[in-house]
């Protein structure tokens, strides 16, 4: 009969934009994910989520009893408040203090930033091995954007990233780590991870898994666990917008004590660096993307043809607040149906509901938080619909995954419709086109604020898709961002 095995689990995923002017507090973990305990497994059951992999895992392994700490995560925005940071550490640490715990698996992100600290996430790996002290096996997940701290490799056993980008493969990467944490309890070892830091931070446009270079690595990763007999290759490339020193890309693995990683480890850093090049991009601007799409259209592409606007994209920390691709969209003149999503604005949402649906509306949209990053556009139309915000997801990312995106509200004018909403949180999941009553087939251009992970539900629906590159807090030309960490050298 197997022993029983006594197992802690805490989550705490964010992933800062350091050129964010909106801090991350305590609410926003609040009302994205904040739960704990039994209630954390059960709303997690059925989720392509860590913790829904988690739930999969303690299926197949009843011998484990898991105490399930603190689990929270928050919108992408600027750093961590110190508060909100201090309140959460601390309610996990003091769950695993004083207790004899055989492992801790961590569901982090690997790029927060905080008020004073430039890398939280492994602050808190450090201080759970100083309270669980050093003999429980210690195994952290991380996302593919980490940007890993080289402590992690003499605090943490266990590491595991995602493989996937978009990242539909949340819940394998947290199986992947227990599955590791279990065989080495069989095995009576301890695992140890091994990393290789590169001196260039690798633009995330560049990096989907489908195909092109992450691709590539992504299967030679693969290939060198078989070949090596290495638990876990991740190949991590770092948030370019948290301005960190550790914001580069990183090779790592886990591997168990009897086998070197150091030759195969070099050998990967080195087809990491010969790839640098091609993860950069040069992507048009909008008024150029626009003709672009426009250029399609009279091509015969099926609707929609989609321009995604990156740099104010919410899970790379944009604001929902730049207005160059509306601006774009509004004056090239096309009588063709068009959708825009989205802009973040609370008041302006309150003012849609309280009119209510039909009523009209004059109203500027965009440039309240930053108005350098374009001036705010007339808008005069009428409330088309009105929703509470709240769907599931479909997937295939965060499959099964409940959205609260606060109320939104969808403005017409024309042939213009406009999506606003409560919180700072785009579409990536086709059931956010059910909340707000679209037909994506019925739209000839759609501009969304948006990246990769857009791709993974609605690539499906759409024609072409083509990236812009506006002015926003998260640009493909890194030049033009204030870095104080990040050399130069690492991105020029």
């Amino acid at each position: 009969m197997t022993r029983p095995r006594r197992i802690a689990v805490a989550r705490l995923w964010h992933e800062a934009n350091s050129f964010n002017p909106v801090p991350t507090g305590l609410e926003d973990f609040r009302r994205r994910e904040w739960t704990r305990g039994a209630a954390a497994l059960e709303g997690a059951r059925g989720t392509a989520t860590e913790l829904g992999g988690l739930v999969r895992f303690l299926d197949a392994h009843p011998h484990w009893q898991v105490t399930v700490s603190r689990c929270t995560s928050a919108p992408p925005l600027g750093p961590v408040t110190q508060a909100a940071l201090a309140t959460i550490r601390d309610e996990i640490l003091a769950d695993l203090a004083g207790q004899d715990w055989d492992g801790v698996y961590l569901s982090l992100h690997g790029a927060m930033v905080a008020e004073g600290d430039l890398a939280p996430d492994y602050s808190l790996i450090r201080a759970v091995r100083e309270v669980i002290g050093p003999d429980p096996l210690l195994a952290v997940s991380l996302d593919m954007h980490a940007c890993i701290d080289p402590s992690l490799a003499g605090a943490a056993d266990i590491l595991s990233g995602y493989q996937t980008y978009p990242h539909v493969d949340m819940d394998d990467t947290a199986i992947r780590a227990l599955s590791t944490m279990e065989r080495a309890f069989a095995l009576g070892t301890r695992p140890a991870i091994a990393l290789s830091q590169l001196d260039f931070a690798p633009l995330s446009h560049g990096m989907r898994t489908a195909e092109g270079p992450m691709a590539e690595l992504v299967a030679l990763g693969r290939q060198a666990c078989r070949d090596a007999g290495l638990e876990d290759v991740t190949f991590f490339g770092g948030f370019t917008y948290a301005d960190t020193p550790n914001t580069r890309a990183t090779v790592a693995v886990t591997h168990q004590p009897d086998v070197a990683p150091a030759p195969m480890l070099g050998t990967l850093a080195a087809a990491y660096l010969a790839r640098r090049d091609a993860f950069r991009v040069d992507l048009p601007g909008a008024e150029e993307g626009v003709a672009l799409a426009l250029d399609h259209l009279a091509r015969g592409a099926r609707w929609p043809v989609v321009l995604v606007d990156a740099a104010d994209n919410p899970l790379s920390g944009g604001i929902g607040d730049t207005t160059a691709l509306l601006r774009a969209m509004l004056a090239c003149g096309s009588d063709l149906p068009m959708l825009f999503c989205f802009f973040y604005d609370p008041a302006l949402v309150a003012l849609a509901h309280e009119l209510g649906e039909g009523a009209e509306i004059d109203c500027a949209l965009g440039g309240r938080i930053a108005p350098d990053f374009g001036a705010p556009v007339p808008f005069q139309g009428v409330v088309e619909r009105l929703t509470d915000g709240r769907f599931r997801n479909r997937g295939p990312f965060e499959y099964g995954r409940e959205i609260d995106m606060g109320r939104t509200a969808v403005l017409r004018a024309g042939q213009m419709r406009v999506v606003i909403s409560e919180t700072c949180q785009s579409a990536n999941d086709p059931a956010w086109c059910d909340l707000n009553g679209i037909d994506l087939a019925q739209v000839a251009l759609f501009g969304i604020k948006a990246k990769n992970h857009f791709r993974a539900g609605f690539e499906p629906l759409c024609g072409p898709i083509l990236e812009v590159d506006c002015p926003g807090v998260a640009p493909a030309d890194m030049s033009l961002l204030p870095y104080r960490h990040l050399p130069r050298a690492f991105y020029r």
